[in-house]
């Protein structure tokens, strides 16, 4: 591409995107709040160093969170013209294809089988180490999920007991720290005895192969010339590690996340190498703020900040910033209803408003804190005769890796497209990355928005961000709702959120 090519994707930046994507030396950091174009931006930025000459496509990464992003990315990027020769992918994927370029090298084994579902594995570690077989599914991805914190939080199962002692953190299914930590290992040994390993081992090995294999983390480390990392917020211990060992002394990095939208710290996330970036690399070429949100009305934005204003750390997040006009005829509705029933009936008559003005179901959404509310939603839908689709807290093996059985991706897109139409009943951490034109976030009563009713802390902050994250889903109207009883018999009472 000419130059000439180069200032043209420029075109249609704000002076903030623009910054952004011609920085292109040096530490970045990018702060990007909802609706603020920050994945065109991403992508203007890797299109444009590529098209002045600054940048070898070939050895750019570009990493993210989910196999959606990297897909729209990777979309983006070829109507750009580099789409085939930069590299965007999840953390998972791109470790797991530079392990398998490396593989012969460093190992006369086998390259180790992905294993996708856990269970099984888990059920044989605990029959080995408690000799019973009598915990259910619910005990197994209980303890499958700490393995996992564990693994992306870098505790080795021999640190596991000394750090529940620090933290005062309590080991699920009943089991001691100690006792969880055999069961951790055991999980081990019957993966590696089989020639398996998880999704989380594919990160590990990773960064073993780069801290151990001086030859082979040169090849790795010399693919990579230039690294932008998505949803930074949401970077675990272990893909710090990563993301460190790919870049070894390399400082062309570039780094984009929102703190407000930190909303997987159960998992190991934290917004901390977001909002302490500089103090991790140094003086940085540039560090800007996205803050207009393209996307939804000045309702809706004002809605989404006062979210945030009452939080203790508010500094340290953005206050967005309406590009749209505001609109009387579009609002932020609140509604109370006196039983669960009643509320999801109440949401389905709305929703089928809406599409008996023109509204195609794919734009509504209703969003809830836990799986378990989706059933009663899907039942008034279907009353109504409004086609749905749901979407629930996804499994790492649905939403981190490209490769696997390509029959299986094959059907699940075949069933997508099938109900593609439909309302999307989702819970809010799904939902994350997604807009619709009309959102109903409901079930917003206190002990479930926020969940628990937790005290003042980091668990509350987690709530509220989690609570903003589902109102900046909504582009036109949004419509916050609660039902005051469970089926209008109990005696127990229904406050509306403290977010409400």
């Amino acid at each position: 591409m000419s130059l000439d090519d180069a200032e043209t994707v420029l075109k249609g930046l704000d002076d903030a995107q623009r910054a952004a994507a011609t920085a292109l030396d040096g530490p970045v950091r990018i702060i990007a709040g909802a609706g603020a174009g920050k994945t065109r931006t991403v992508t203007r930025r890797i299109a444009y160093a590529s098209a002045c000459g600054a940048w070898d496509p070939g050895r750019v990464l570009a990493v993210t969170f989910s196999v959606k992003a990297a897909s729209e990315m990777k979309q983006r990027l070829a109507t750009l013209g580099v789409g085939d020769k930069v590299t965007a992918a999840t953390f998972h994927s791109a470790a797991l294809h530079q392990l398998r370029r490396v593989w012969c090298d460093v190992s006369v084994a086998p390259f180790p089988h992905v294993i996708e579902d856990t269970q099984e594995i888990m059920a044989r570690a605990l029959k080995r180490v408690t000799g019973s077989d009598q915990y259910d599914g619910i005990a197994r991805r209980n303890l499958l999920a700490e393995i996992n914190w564990s693994k992306v939080s870098l505790i080795a199962p021999e640190d596991y007991q000394r750090v529940c002692a620090a933290t005062h953190r309590v080991s699920p299914a009943e089991l001691d720290p100690q006792r969880f930590a055999d069961v951790y290992t055991a999980y081990e040994q019957e993966k590696t005895s089989r020639g398996q390993m998880d999704f989380n081992d594919i990160l590990l090995l990773a960064c073993h192969v780069l801290e151990s294999y001086d030859e082979q983390a040169a090849q790795i480390r010399q693919s990579i010339g230039w690294l932008t990392v998505d949803e930074y917020q949401d970077v675990s211990p272990l893909q710090h590690r990563l993301m460190d060992l790919w870049l070894g002394d390399n400082r062309n990095v570039c780094v984009v996340g929102d703190p407000a939208q930190t909303i997987y710290s159960f998992a190991g996330a934290s917004s901390y190498d977001l909002l302490n970036f500089a103090d991790e690399f140094g003086s940085l070429t540039a560090d800007i703020n996205l803050n207009v949100d393209y996307r939804s009305t000045p309702q809706v934005v004002s809605a989404a900040n006062r979210v945030l204003a009452a939080a203790p750390d508010r500094d340290h997040y953005l206050r967005l910033v309406s590009a749209r006009e505001k609109n009387e005829g579009m609002r932020v509705v609140k509604t109370a209803y006196e039983d669960d029933g009643q509320e999801a009936q109440g949401v389905a008559r709305r929703i089928a408003q809406f599409i008996a003005e023109g509204a195609k179901p794919s734009q509504c959404a209703i969003l809830t804190r836990l799986n378990a509310q989706q059933q009663v939603f899907c039942k008034a839908l279907k009353a109504q005769g409004i086609p749905y689709r749901t979407r629930r807290d996804a499994g790492i093996e649905d939403s981190v890796l490209e490769d696997g059985n390509e029959g299986r991706r094959e059907a699940l897109q075949i069933l997508a497209s099938r109900h593609e139409s439909g309302v999307m009943v989702s819970s809010i951490h799904a939902a994350k990355g997604l807009e619709f034109k009309h959102v109903f976030v409901v079930g917003c009563s206190e002990g479930l928005l926020p969940y628990g009713s937790p005290a003042p802390g980091d668990a509350l902050e987690e709530e509220r961000r989690l609570f903003y994250v589902a109102v900046t889903r909504a582009e036109d109207s949004l419509h916050l709702s609660f039902a005051r009883s469970k089926d209008g018999a109990s005696s127990f009472s229904r406050t509306p959120s403290r977010f409400w």
